[in-house]
């Protein structure tokens, strides 16, 4: 059983175009409970998908360290992207059996396929798909894994409000049966307010922690609009730096 993520990152250095180094990430440390819901708050260029793809190991190069606590074998990661990056030549059901290698893979995807309401369309292309259909299915291949780690780079951009609410819904439906610790990027103070156990707003680069805040509203309340904008309310009042991050 893990109980927590380390995160420590000495630094993070990218060479421009022009041939200049340009710090991404300096001296980062950020230590998480397990099985949290969290989102990471920060200005555009900040550095948020540079840290996911390093946690990720998509990105190596770098100086430091990503372990889970009291884990020494690596984390089981999971990734949803921005984009849903579907394969339009598998279906649904396929897209989603390319990460799953086990007996028991037919039980567990009809599971999956029920929580996020896609059964019916479970042998459909892509190109039949709406957008917050594919956002679902790519919920669902990430979920597939069963990972230590989630990994979410605003995966709700450009759905509109009634769909990303309902795709919110469903996620947190789908986190509270398979628990695990989530890394989800947004700009969106309400919707972070919304599915977090914890805020971490992050400076621009170099990235930094400038606050790490926990939302105290309960779960059975999420949906409640007036309780969400009275705590964004609160917490800008609280911390007025906040607002030039968003």
């Amino acid at each position: 059983m893990t109980t927590g993520i380390h995160i420590s990152i000495k630094n993070k250095t990218y060479t421009t175009a022009d041939s200049r180094q340009y710090i991404a990430i300096a001296n980062f440390k950020l230590s998480l409970p397990n099985d949290n819901f969290i989102c990471l708050v920060g200005p555009s260029g900040c550095g948020k998908t540079t840290l996911l793809n390093i946690i990720a190991n998509l990105d190596i190069d770098y100086q430091g360290e990503i372990s889970l606590i009291e884990q020494h074998s690596p984390p089981k990661i999971g990734y949803i992207f921005q984009n849903p990056r579907l394969l339009p030549w598998h279906t649904v059901r396929e897209n989603i059996e390319l990460v799953i290698n086990s007996h028991q893979a037919p039980e567990i995807i009809d599971s999956l396929l029920e929580s996020m309401q896609l059964t019916e369309h479970q042998h459909n292309y892509p190109e039949h798909l709406s957008l917050g259909m594919s956002r679902r299915v790519s919920i669902i291949r990430a979920f597939a894994v069963n990972p230590d780690i989630l990994l979410m780079d605003e995966p709700f951009v450009s759905l509109d409000a009634p769909t990303a609410r309902q795709v919110r819904s469903l996620l947190l439906k789908l986190w509270r049966q398979r628990p695990h610790t989530i890394l989800f990027v947004t700009h969106d103070l309400r919707e972070a307010i919304a599915l977090a156990d914890r805020l971490i707003f992050l400076s621009a680069s170099p990235m930094s922690v400038i606050s790490e805040i926990d939302v105290t509203i309960p779960r059975e309340d999420r949906n409640n609009d007036q309780a969400i904008e009275s705590f964004r309310q609160q917490l800008l009042n609280d911390y007025p730096t906040i607002k030039t991050l968003l």
